[in-house]
């Protein structure tokens, strides 16, 4: 059976013209929760400001759904994180040579060392760690699969595949999630983009693959084309749901 994260408060956010002040996100998330998803990603706590408050008011309303913060692989991120007692630390791993070159100046050595720095200090403090596999539908199936051992090993039980720049079409994630479930035993999250209006689709075929998770937000926003959109999933999720 598959999970829901929803992601509104966070990736949701970053849509042009979309901007939700502190009263806005606590509103969001409980109406969120009220729809019984398993996960809330709240936001980025390195943000600071009015983006940290409101994660920490978040985690005292006493939600059902875990509450979630998304980091960089960076230990002042991750603290930031700890000060607001999230459920869950998600660490952002930039895994496509694209990203790797371009947007960090490292390479692959570089990204492995560092995400393991960082997810051992977050699992040495006692948090549930989420690796998020960032630009993950333009690396290379080997490489993929290496960083995800690597994830594992350190203790990490799910990692999210995320279709950073959405372009991916169903056959695709599909045979990519199945390629990965036969080569490592570890829950895997789809975080889908809507460039090809593909998003909702996507997601679809990733649950049907095994994807145990999967992100949406409300009305599909997001950035750029926006996310996979909570709605539509839900609605073709249970239509197929002879075929999950």
């Amino acid at each position: 059976m598959y999970k829901i994260v929803d992601t509104t408060l966070r990736d949701g956010e970053q849509m042009a013209g979309v901007e939700l002040g502190f009263d806005d996100k606590i509103e969001f998330a409980k109406i969120i929760d009220s729809k019984d998803v398993y996960q809330i990603e709240a936001g980025t706590p390195a943000m600071g400001g009015d983006e940290k408050k409101s994660i920490e008011q978040l985690m005292s309303l006493g939600l059902k759904s875990k509450v979630s913060a998304w980091n960089r692989m960076n230990i002042n991120d991750i603290n930031h994180s700890i000060d607001c007692r999230v459920d869950i630390v998600h660490i952002s791993v930039p895994i496509s040579d694209i990203q790797i070159k371009w947007k960090l100046g490292r390479n692959r050595v570089w990204v492995i060392n560092e995400m393991k720095r960082s997810v051992y200090y977050a699992k040495e403090k006692g948090y549930e760690v989420v690796v998020g596999l960032e630009d993950a539908s333009r690396t290379s199936t080997e490489f993929l699969i290496h960083i995800i051992r690597e994830a594992k090993e350190l203790g990490v039980q799910r990692v999210r595949y995320a279709d950073t720049v959405g372009i991916l079409y169903p056959d695709k994630i599909y045979k990519q999630i199945k390629k990965i479930k036969q080569n490592v035993d570890i829950s895997i999250e789809f975080h889908a983009h809507n460039d090809f209006g593909m998003a909702v689709a996507n997601s679809v075929s990733a649950v049907m693959a095994g994807a145990e998770f999967v992100d949406s937000t409300f009305g599909g926003i997001g950035e750029r084309a926006g996310n996979c959109d909570y709605v539509k999933l839900i609605n073709a999720l249970d239509k197929n749901n002879n075929l999950i």
